[in-house]
């Protein structure tokens, strides 16, 4: 897995250099980066990094939202607008860049996936899956979260059905270890 914020990154001898000799090995590189205000916060600098990984053989794997960890609110964007960010890069590449998969939260139940946005008859929400989840059973199921402008967590979302989300009421012996879990 390499790691990518910016088009910049991949004009370096050096890095076109090491893709080459690391791909020559036979390896497949998969490449991923957060989404960050100020550095990457805008379509056509995600669709141009795509579009230059897949020329050097790296394949876009995953749109990141940051981590909440420490001082970050320079950084920060917020969900909906990197939802925007991620859909009109994607508009913008080809079928052969179009594999990244975000935006993305890694969680305490699993990486949360961003789907897009819906209008619900509670109003407008998020549309969210697991790509990764601690249970087998709450992989890839579709849960709905309220559209808030303003969250740039997961943690700062709220569950339009009810107060609590699907797997804080979960029950089983399902357990994924982090060995077993699918990407």
């Amino acid at each position: 897995m390499a790691h990518f914020s910016h088009p910049r990154e991949l004009e370096t001898d050096a890095v076109r250099t090491a893709i080459s000799r690391i791909r020559s090995t036979g390896a497949v590189i998969r490449a991923q980066a957060p989404v960050v205000r100020h550095v990457n916060d805008d379509a056509e600098t995600w669709a141009s990094m795509w579009r230059e990984l897949v020329r050097l053989g790296a394949m876009p794997y995953y749109m990141f939202v940051e981590r909440d960890t420490g001082a970050r609110s320079y950084f920060e964007l917020p969900l909906l607008r990197a939802f925007e960010i991620y859909r009109d890069a994607f508009s913008r590449v080809s079928g052969l860049e179009r594999t990244a998969r975000g935006p993305v939260m890694s969680t305490a139940p699993g990486k949360v996936l961003i789907d897009g946005t819906v209008q619900l008859g509670s109003g407008p929400a998020f549309a969210l899956r697991l790509l990764q989840a601690r249970k087998r059973s709450w992989l890839a199921r579709p849960f709905f979260a309220h559209l808030d402008e303003h969250a740039v967590w997961f943690d700062d979302l709220r569950p339009v059905d009810g107060d609590r989300w699907f797997w804080e009421e979960s029950h089983g012996d399902d357990d994924l270890t982090f060995d077993s879990m699918p990407a």
